[in-house]
C-alpha cells in the first residue's frame, strides 16, 4: 500500500548518513502527511486553517500499534533523536524522469496507520486547528512508523562490528515494493512529498522549476508543519541556552 508518510519515512532512510533528521522532526512531517492523504480521500476538508472532519469511508481497524497522542509541552517537545539507516550516536514529470507513482488516495485507508490517523480526526473537536492536530497526533509518531515497519518486515536488523571487537546492529530498509515505488515517486519531484522532505532537510531548497503544490489545502497543511517545525527548532535552542547558561554558572561557581 503506497501512502505519503511511508513514502516519506523510506525516503528519509535511503538518504545518505550526512542528512540525519531529527525524530521529532519526521513525526511532524508524518503527521502533515497523513493529513494530506486524508484531504485527499476525504476523510476531512481544511477551512481556514482548520480542519473540518468529513464522513469516513470503510477502514481498516487499527493497529495495536503504540498510540500517539498528547501535545508537547514546551519541557518535552517531539523526541530529537536523530533518524537514519545508519545506527544512532547514542533514526509533473518530466519525460526524462520515472513515471510518477500516484498519490495516495481512497484506497489508501486500507491502511492501518492511516486509519487510526483518520480515527485521531473524527475524535477531534470542531475546527481543530491544523497546528494543533499535527502536535498532538504526531508525537512519537515516527517512533509508530518504524515500528509498523519491522512488524512487517520492512526494517530488518544488519549487524555489523564497531571497533573490530564489540558488535552492533542497525535498521536498514529491505528490497520491497514498496521502497520501490517510494523511489519513482522521489525520482518524479512529486510535489506533495518533495516539499514535505525540503521541510526535514531531506533534499536541499526546492527551486523555481519544481513542481509546485496547487491544491490550497494541501498547502494549508504543509504551511502548517513548517511552522511547527520552526516552533520545535525554537524549542531546542531554548534548550541550548539553558544548557550553556548552566555550565557557565556552575564554572563560575567553581564545580
Amino acid at each position: 500500500m503506497t501512502t505519503t508518510p511511508r513514502d516519506l519515512l523510506i525516503v528519509t532512510m535511503d538518504m545518505p548518513a550526512g542528512r540525519p533528521v531529527e525524530r521529532g522532526d519526521l513525526s511532524l512531517a508524518l503527521a502533515g502527511a497523513e493529513l494530506i492523504d486524508l484531504l485527499r480521500a476525504g476523510v476531512v476538508t481544511i477551512r481556514r486553517d482548520r480542519i473540518v472532519a468529513g464522513e469516513r469511508p470503510d477502514m481498516a481497524e487499527p493497529s495495536s500499534a503504540e498510540p500517539v497522542a498528547g501535545e508537547p509541552s514546551s519541557d518535552e517537545p517531539a523526541s530529537d533523536t536523530p533518524v537514519s539507516s545508519e545506527p544512532a550516536s547514542g533514526e509533473t514529470a518530466e519525460d526524462a524522469r520515472p513515471e510518477a507513482v500516484p498519490a495516495a488516495s481512497g484506497g489508501a485507508l486500507d491502511d492501518t496507520l492511516l486509519a487510526e490517523a483518520a480515527a485521531s480526526v473524527s475524535s477531534i473537536g470542531p475546527d481543530e486547528p491544523v497546528g494543533e492536530w499535527l502536535w498532538q497526533h504526531g508525537r512519537g509518531l515516527a517512533a509508530t512508523y518504524l515500528a509498523a515497519f519491522e512488524a512487517e518486515g520492512q526494517l530488518v536488523r544488519e549487524g555489523h562490528r564497531r571497533w573490530g571487537l564489540f558488535r552492533s546492529s542497525q535498521m536498514v530498509l529491505v528490497d520491497s515494493p514498496a521502497r520501490r515505488r517510494a523511489a519513482n515517486r522521489w525520482a518524479a519531484d512529486e510535489p506533495v512529498l518533495a516539499a514535505l522532505a525540503t521541510a526535514i532537510g531531506v533534499r536541499d531548497k526546492r527551486t523555481h522549476d519544481s513542481p509546485e503544490v496547487n491544491d490550497p489545502a494541501a498547502g494549508a497543511v504543509l504551511a502548517a508543519v513548517t511552522d511547527a517545525l520552526a516552533e520545535l527548532a525554537d524549542e531546542r535552542q531554548r534548550r541550548a541556552r539553558k544548557l550553556d547558561d548552566a555550565a557557565v554558572t556552575n564554572y563560575r561557581r567553581g564545580y
